[in-house]
Formats: structure tokens, sequence, C-alpha cells
């Protein structure tokens, strides 16, 4: 899988105008993990009350995304935890009821687990059950995610639907290295919890040509990658990669022109942005890594229906993963490739 991604340009024209770039001609080549260090340190420095904390990040951690902050900014504000993701979460929180921008590094999202009731019942409702009087806005969770090549059951999960479940929380899942910095600079400055998933297969494969000066890019806004008029085709994260090279293949082999939807924000996500996309098309392919049964792509799929059913000319697919623990030998067989996707996009036209 990471063979063929190498392979193939996934470059993106520089969108200036959403950016907002004082300076576009200022570019640094960066891989994705450069791009997550770069956004923290921009968050440190720009803002005092900010502070980095997670098991090991004060040495980098593991995929050494916070490499020499802690040197350039002190243990005060980038430090390491007791490896307790509860207890990262419930200090996070606590931080962040104190007025502080906290910032919390769970190691792997497959480790969120743990932390799960201090996320979903004490950060999401801070401020709903205080009337608005009292909340945790600045606190952002970055973690790992995903299907790495050799991650196996505890090291491979994407677990956004678990979370775009709750109201009063944000889910972020950013596609490459540009969109991780203006993603996450959004994230840990919007005055609401976020959870910011990072694609670590992308940590280092990814690589663009990022804006070196500070940006943000829009929350809760949806991005039409390319435009088509045969068929939607909606992802986010390390499956757009799959998706374009897909599409790629189905323009080559059968003439079908698609249109193609980053999410970005998983939840609230960008209705508009889909809605009229499908009913353009009149055809639309959800696909994520995920578990097919309750993922995100089923409340897509669901909306959908509901919506535009008069201009539907297809079922609203899905090409998801399985329902099954996430294996280690049989990665390739379980993840939803482009051949699955290709072959989805085939049935989908013909329909």
């Amino acid at each position: 899988m990471q063979q063929d991604m190498e392979n193939f340009d996934f470059s993106d024209k520089l969108n200036v105008k959403e950016l907002k770039l004082k300076n576009p001609q200022n570019l640094q080549k960066m891989n994705l993990c450069a791009t997550i260090a770069d956004a923290l340190d921009i968050a440190l420095k720009t803002d005092p009350s900010s502070v980095i904390f997670g098991e090991d990040v004060k040495f980098g951690g593991v995929f050494r995304c916070t490499q020499g902050l802690n040197e350039k900014y002190g243990t005060d504000r980038v430090f390491n935890t007791p490896l307790s993701e509860q207890g990262i979460a419930g200090f996070a929180i606590g931080l962040a009821s104190s007025g502080a921008n906290a910032i919390a590094e769970i190691q792997f999202a497959d480790y969120i687990f743990p932390a799960f009731d201090q996320i979903v019942n004490e950060a999401a409702k801070y401020r709903y059950r205080s009337g608005n009087e009292f909340d945790c806005g600045k606190l952002t969770f970055r973690s790992p995610s995903g299907a790495v090549g050799h991650g196996a059951l505890y090291h491979s999960q994407s677990p956004e639907a678990y979370f775009a479940h709750t109201p009063g929380l944000i889910t972020v899942v950013p596609r490459s290295p540009v969109q991780a910095k203006g993603l996450l600079l959004s994230s840990i400055r919007n005055n609401n919890p976020v959870l910011f998933f990072e694609p670590k297969i992308l940590y280092r494969i990814a690589e663009e040509e990022v804006p070196v000066e500070d940006y943000e890019i829009p929350l809760m806004k949806a991005e039409v990658l390319k435009e088509g008029t045969d068929l939607t085709i909606i992802s986010w994260g390390t499956q757009l990669r799959q998706v374009r090279m897909a599409v790629a293949m189905a323009e080559k082999e059968f003439d079908v022109s698609c249109e193609i939807i980053d999410l970005r924000t998983i939840f609230p996500y960008d209705e508009e942005t889909v809605l009229q996309s499908v009913k353009k098309t009149g055809k639309c392919i959800v696909t994520h890594e995920a578990p097919i049964s309750g993922g995100f792509g089923a409340e897509l799929a669901a909306k959908i229906q509901e919506k535009c059913f008069l201009h539907l000319e297809a079922p609203v697919r899905r090409v998801c993963g399985y329902d099954t623990p996430f294996p280690l030998v049989f990665e390739t067989f379980y993840l939803p490739d482009r051949f699955k996707i290709l072959e989805a996009i085939k049935e989908t036209v013909k329909y």
C-alpha cells in the first residue's frame, strides 16, 4: 500500500484564497510529521497559555512530531505524563477549564478508549451543563490514527465515528501536510474540544511545499478536490489517496467523471457541500478505513438518502473496512483499496 501511494502524484494546487496567505511564495518542503511540529511550534509561540503534554512528548513522541519543542519552550510547556490516557484527558480538561490552551497527545488512537468517559461525558458536556458559564473549549486531543502497514489490531484503528456521535466535540482528519498544518492550528484555536486524528502512515510519505507562515483552514468546511459530473466520492484522511488512484484508473478505463470531496471535519460536517455535489451527479460512494457497520459513512449515506432521494440514480455505496478486528498479515485484504473503489465506481455508474 505504501509503495503504491509513493508512486502517485497527490500534490494539490495551493489554495491561497482559503489559506489567506500573505506570502504564498514562501514555501518549504515538509512531510506531514514536520508540518504537525511546525503547527505546534506556532501555537506555542503565538499563545503563551498553550501547553503540550502526553506520553513521551518531551522527547519528541514515538513519531517525533514534538521533537525540539521541549528544548525551545521548556518543561513547563512541553512535558511528559504518566502512561494513563484517562489521566491525560482528565488533566487536559482541568487545565483547559482553568484558562490554558491544552494540547494533549494520545500516543495511538487505539488507546484513546480508556479516556472515552472523560472526553465524551466531561469535555463534550462541560459548557452545556453549566449553561455556558464555564467551558473547556481550548482543548485539542491529537492522536495518530489509521492503518500503517504493520500495526495490527491495537495500532491501526480509525475511531472517528465514536466521537462524531457526541454533540460538543469536533472531529478532524487531515489528508496532507498543507491541510494538517492549517487544520491543526484552527483546531487549537477553536473554542470547542477537538479530536485531531493524524493518519500515521502519511507522517513520512506525504510531502508537499507547505507555506512557512501562520495560516488556518476553516473547520466544518469540506473541500471539493476534483469536480465531476457522473459520480460523487466522499472520504477523508489517507483513504483519499486510494480514492484518487481509483478515479485516475476509472477515467482511463471507462471515461467516467468523478467528483471527489474531502470531508476534513468529520463532525459537524459540511452538509451543504456534500448534498450539492450528490444532487449534481445523482450517484455517490462513501469510503473509509473504519469498519462498515456504524462507521461515519452510514450517517452520510442516511443523510444523502433523506435529502437527495429524488436526485439519486443509484443506491449510495459504501466501500469500507470489514466488521472484524484489524488484521496483521491480512491487512492488504482488509483495507478498502483502489481496486475495491474502482469496482464500486464501475457498478454504481452502470446501475
